[in-house]
């Protein structure tokens, strides 16, 4: 098994399957974690959900990203994944902590763009801090 993933192509399917799934079980925990429902809101051309999910489904990809990199298996590959994936979920509920005047989930629900942008560069940002210490581990 182990001459198996030697071949880069294996290894590189492995690494994309794995990613894949584990951004879509990612993308449904984020799912339930926000007041609206994002592929609902995508479909209505709500552009605030679509700017904080594709900042999601990038923050998490460049976790992994990082995380291939550093790492020499599958497993550890996944495990430094989910590690910066409740990473960026904390930061999540950080950025709706540190705005008391309004309600994240409630400004991405009503397309403020402003706040779907700002939600999509904290996840964007916070992945390549994540995942520069994934690369220092």
């Amino acid at each position: 098994m182990e001459t198996l993933f030697e071949n880069i192509y294996i290894q590189t399917a492995a690494y994309y399957s794995v990613s894949v799934l584990a951004i879509i079980v990612f993308l449904a925990v984020f799912e339930l974690v926000t007041k609206y429902n994002n592929w609902d809101e995508i479909k209505k051309g709500n552009i605030a959900v679509a700017l904080a999910t594709g900042g999601k489904i990038f923050g998490v990809a460049n976790i992994f990203r990082f995380s291939i990199l550093h790492n020499d298996s599958l497993l550890e590959m996944l495990g430094w994944g989910i590690v910066g994936f409740v990473l960026l979920l904390l930061c999540y509920f950080m950025f709706e902590f540190l705005t008391p005047s309004f309600k994240v989930d409630d400004e991405i629900a009503n397309d403020n763009r402003a706040v779907g942008f700002i939600a999509m560069t904290i996840s964007v940002a916070l992945s390549y801090i994540i995942g520069a210490s994934i690369i220092s581990a």
